[in-house]
């Protein structure tokens, strides 16, 4: 059914959430599917991103949000909380008995402070391993892979990203997501390199879903821009309340 969803003419609007009501807000405005921000579940309990929050963290707001939505629930891995194989495929196993159906995993690692992109060739291994792992348990699982390139900002990020996916491809990925992509020509490359589905994700410059659909992109997500956007919105009426001393805002 989730893999279904990034077949469709039209692209796949994922709204990341970090807790059980930004979920419940998102389907009651008619998404058809939800997905954790890793950054946003970071700061919501006082942490950095870059897997510092531990995954029996992830795992407990993970599973009240999956019990408390109705919408398919997608889960932000990092690199996947784990250093082999069978222990992130446990892990996804254990996401995926909590209702999860998709999982994202990115080829960067932070290293004392500092993302950089994992050899392509040892990333690409570990995929089909876990993928071997998860189909040896009976699990199926949508795992999308989150290629780096253009996040880091790093030299010809699309020669760079047009590599990685042909691996990950043969690898055993269903998806590719390339945060930071947004230049039309770029897209439109990429989503006529694959059959796999191109997720791309909400930065200032972004072209509109209309051009998005165009260029072939099926898979449109959020990041952690939503809750940055939320935490903004409070930090003004907060300002409010105490210039104006009185709690109007609140009811506007």
């Amino acid at each position: 059914m989730f893999k279904e969803l990034h077949r469709k003419d039209e692209p796949l609007i994922i709204c990341n959430v970090w807790d059980v009501p930004s979920a419940l807000i998102a389907e009651r405005n008619a998404f058809s599917a939800i997905g954790t921000s890793s950054a946003a579940i970071a700061k919501m309990i006082g942490k950095e991103d870059g897997e510092n929050v531990l995954f029996e963290e992830l795992m407990s707001i993970v599973s009240a949000i999956s019990k408390a939505s109705r919408l398919p629930l997608t889960v932000d891995i990092e690199s996947g909380y784990g250093e082999t194989p069978r222990i992130i495929a446990k892990n996804i196993i254990e996401l995926v008995q909590v209702g999860v159906v998709g999982v994202n995993i990115e080829d960067s690692i932070v290293v004392q402070g500092k993302r950089q992109l994992c050899d392509s060739t040892a990333f690409s291994k570990m995929l089909k391993s876990v993928r071997a792992l998860l189909s040896e348990a009976g699990v199926e699982v949508f795992i999308n892979v989150r290629s780096d390139a253009y996040l880091l900002s790093v030299n010809c990020a699309l020669e760079v990203s047009l590599a990685r996916i042909e691996k990950y491809q043969q690898s055993g990925a269903d998806g590719i997501f390339l945060p930071c992509i947004k230049e039309p020509d770029d897209i439109k490359v990429v989503t006529a390199s694959t059959a796999l589905p191109i997720n791309v994700m909400c930065v200032p410059d972004l072209p509109d879903f209309v051009v998005l659909k165009k260029l072939g992109v099926k898979r449109i997500s959020m990041g952690n821009f939503v809750h940055e956007a939320i935490l903004a919105s409070l930090s003004s009426v907060l300002t409010s309340v105490v210039k104006e001393q009185s709690f109007k805002q609140l009811f506007v």
